[in-house]
């Protein structure tokens, strides 16, 4: 039963939460799928039935881009995050950096494509976390 997997009692989840649990379930049902398929048809010895495991793991992949589309049009921290780091060049691990207009984990450059964000408090650059002295000055 789907509400096995919720962690609090359903009355107390909006129907927007539920969505996005529903979503959040149907990619990691996808994503299970695709492994699935490749790990089938790595292990085949027979081309033909090579070639119909791949067409079902990639359209398992196509139902999982549709899902992780529609997560990414609804919630605005995967939308951030999938503009950080999705479709972008240079090491994954700078990404954020890059996005923040800092120097990347290994010293690398923010890449040209690289965005910004555009969501919350503007970032401060000097070090601190924002949030007042902890020393009280």
């Amino acid at each position: 039963m789907a509400s096995d997997t919720y962690h609090e009692p359903l009355e107390l989840i909006s129907e927007p939460t539920k969505d996005l649990h529903r979503a959040i379930s149907s990619l990691m049902e996808e994503l299970e799928a695709v492994d699935w398929y490749q790990q089938r048809a790595g292990a085949t010895q027979d081309p033909e039935l090579r070639a119909v495991l791949e067409h079902n793991r990639d359209e398992e992949t196509e139902h999982a881009m549709m899902v992780l589309e529609w997560i990414r049009r609804n919630n605005p921290v995967f939308d951030k995050n999938i503009a950080t780091y999705v479709n972008k060049q240079g090491p994954i691990v700078g990404l954020e950096a890059a996005a923040e207009g800092k120097t990347g984990a290994a010293g690398d450059k923010p890449s040209a494509g690289a965005r910004a964000p555009t969501r919350g408090a503007p970032r401060r650059n000097d070090g601190s976390l924002g949030i007042g002295s902890l020393k009280g000055t």
